[in-house]
Parts: C-alpha cells; sequence; structure tokens
C-alpha cells in the first residue's frame, strides 16, 4: 500500500473514500523520517506535520504533543511536548530553525519539551540559532519563559563563559496574548490566530486556546486540548485541515474515565465537530486512547467507527510523523517511512 495519499479540492479522493480511513496508519517507527517531498517549503504550500500524537502516557510511538506548520518559509510549532526536539529531527529540520512556538495551555504534556528545544537551538552545534526563539502563548506565557530563563542561567552562563554560545542565540523572548479572538502573528501572507477554547467543565483550566494558520487561501485549525467548544466550529467551518483532540476509552463508566471525558472529546462528539464544520480533512492528534496498562488501549478500528456514528467525510487518525501538504490541488498525506 502506498504511504502516499491525495485529496483533491473537490474532495472526491482522499482516506474516506478510499476505504482506508485511520486503519491504513499504525505506529509510526521510532527511527522514522519524513520522505523528502514532505519537507519542502514551497511558496504557495502549507505543510503541516504531526510532530507528537500522544497524551501524558510516555510512549516511543506517540510522543508529546506537538504539531509543525510551515508556510512562508516559517516553521512554527504549536506546543512543545516530550520529544520534541528529536521528532523535529526527524521531520528534516534542527531546533534553530523554530521561528515560534505557540502554546495552548500549561499543562505539562504541552510544554516539557520546549526547554529541550529552545536550548538545542541555541548550542551551535545541535542548533545555530542566531536570534532569540519566540515563545507565544495567552496569559502565563511570560511566567513561563521567566521561569525557563531562571532554571537554565546555568547552562548559559557557563557556554557563554566557555564561548560555545553567543548571548543573543540564548534568549528568549514570550510574546503574551489576551484570549479574544486575537490576531498572534502576521509575517509575510502567514496569519496565525488565537482563539479560546473550553478545556474542563469546572472553567478551572483557564487560559486554554486553540490556533488557526492561514496562508494563500490556505488553512490550518489546531483545536488544543478542549471539550466540544462552538469557537472550534466558529473558526474551524470550511478549513482545509482541521486537527482535533479526542478522547476514547473501551470503558466509559469508570469514574476515573468520566473525570477524562469532562476534560476532553469523544470521537462521537468530535464526529459532530467535523460534519459541522465540513474540513476537506478531518484529522486526530493528542490521542487519548487508553492509559496502559489500567485501561486498555482503544483499537483504532474502534476509534474511528465511533466518529462515523456523525461524520462521512475524510479523516485520518494521526500518527508521528504524518505530514500534510495542502495546495491548490488539494491536500497529501505523507506517512513517515523507515
Amino acid at each position: 500500500m502506498s504511504n502516499h495519499l491525495h485529496l483533491d479540492r473537490r474532495g472526491t479522493l482522499g482516506l474516506a473514500a478510499l476505504g482506508l480511513s485511520a486503519m491504513a496508519y499504525g505506529a509510526a517507527p521510532a527511527g522514522a523520517a519524513v520522505p523528502t517531498r514532505a519537507r519542502q517549503r514551497s511558496d504557495s504550500a502549507l505543510t503541516v506535520t504531526l510532530l507528537g500524537t500522544g497524551s501524558p502516557v510516555p510512549s516511543i510511538e506517540r510522543m508529546g504533543n506537538s504539531t509543525l506548520v510551515q508556510a512562508g518559509g516559517y516553521n512554527l510549532v504549536f506546543d512543545g511536548g516530550r520529544g520534541l526536539p528529536i521528532r523535529l529531527v526527524q521531520a528534516g529540520l534542527h531546533c534553530g530553525q523554530i521561528d515560534g512556538i505557540f502554546l495552548t495551555h500549561y499543562h505539562s504534556d504541552h510544554v516539557n519539551g520546549v526547554a529541550d528545544a529552545w536550548m538545542m537551538g541555541y548550542v551551535p552545534a545541535l542548533g545555530a540559532r542566531t536570534k532569540a526563539l519566540d515563545l507565544y502563548g495567552p496569559t502565563g506565557v511570560h511566567r513561563l519563559a521567566a521561569g525557563l530563563r531562571l532554571a537554565h542561567a546555568d547552562d548559559i552562563r557557563v557556554r557563554v563563559a566557555d564561548k560555545e554560545v553567543n548571548p543573543a542565540a540564548a534568549a528568549l523572548e514570550s510574546h503574551e496574548s489576551q484570549v479574544n479572538d486575537a490576531v498572534v502573528f502576521n509575517r509575510d501572507g502567514v496569519v496565525v490566530r488565537m482563539f479560546e477554547v473550553d478545556h474542563d467543565k469546572a472553567d478551572a483550566i483557564t487560559p486554554a486556546v486553540g490556533y488557526r494558520v492561514d496562508y494563500r487561501g490556505h488553512s490550518v485549525l489546531i483545536s488544543g486540548d478542549t471539550r466540544p467548544c462552538e469557537n472550534v466550529i466558529k473558526w474551524g467551518r470550511s478549513v482545509d485541515l482541521l486537527i482535533h483532540e479526542v478522547a476514547d476509552f473501551l470503558d466509559p463508566t469508570d469514574p476515573v474515565i468520566q473525570g477524562v471525558y469532562e476534560h476532553h472529546t469523544s470521537p462521537q462528539q468530535a464526529g459532530k465537530i467535523f460534519d459541522a464544520t465540513r474540513p476537506q480533512m478531518a484529522a486526530y492528534s493528542h490521542i487519548v486512547a487508553g492509559i496502559p496498562p489500567r485501561f486498555p488501549e482503544v483499537p483504532i478500528a474502534t476509534l474511528v467507527d465511533r466518529t462515523r456514528e456523525n461524520y462521512g467525510g475524510a479523516l485520518t487518525v494521526g500518527e508521528d510523523l504524518l505530514t500534510f501538504t495542502i495546495d491548490n490541488s488539494g491536500i497529501d498525506v505523507v506517512r513517515a517511512t523507515g
């Protein structure tokens, strides 16, 4: 079976049309690399690589949540979960090439790879960044950046004293925005909008946001961690690619699992969101499908079947290093190969 599928602008060919849905994809090998085509950044294309599709559960198959969006010559990373630098290198980049990291919220599984990516970027042999790394997020990102600078001050101090690191490259510049459907990045036609989402029933996890990226008539929406949310529908209508989180368990009656569902979106709920927004391609990332060993993993086929109760369009269950290339001809979906 080919690792390269195409969905044209009319939506007449794709995973769903081929009858493959998500079952065409298994877990990417730990040493997988994205094919050269997926690394290219053309003037008109918008390329999205799922660097990490996992949950807080430690896994070498699904690393922490992180998504790379490439457009207009920029490499923008959304969330920085565990393993970000490893997956970035496997995708053909090094940490010094990151033009900005955008955070959806401050749970550890979305930020615990940020420090690693920042520091790998300012070490010349590993990243060779020449200026500050830009870190974007809602209220709280200034505190996070200040804490990282403090935690790693001695690393910077000794590397600068040893003339190994340029102090300018070791800077971390935070950009904090209020959550009011604001444009937080607008350069060379690449526009990133932040919008509020709903991460928990009690409204305790605030702020929590999603992002939409637009470039030359193409668009991708990244939901962030959320329960079903009107803002995802508002900003997700008719996007080319809608990436949504999902939580699914074999026994939804367990009290622990009911607590998880109060913070996330079930596949049936996500199906309704996809049906309302009608993206050219719907995709899952941040996949919480079981918590082994206590809660067994949910088969991909089950996750797909539950989504199909409410949605019949093109669907991809993401895996690490899966790449979508969006241009005027449609969407190419490229699976990582060993």
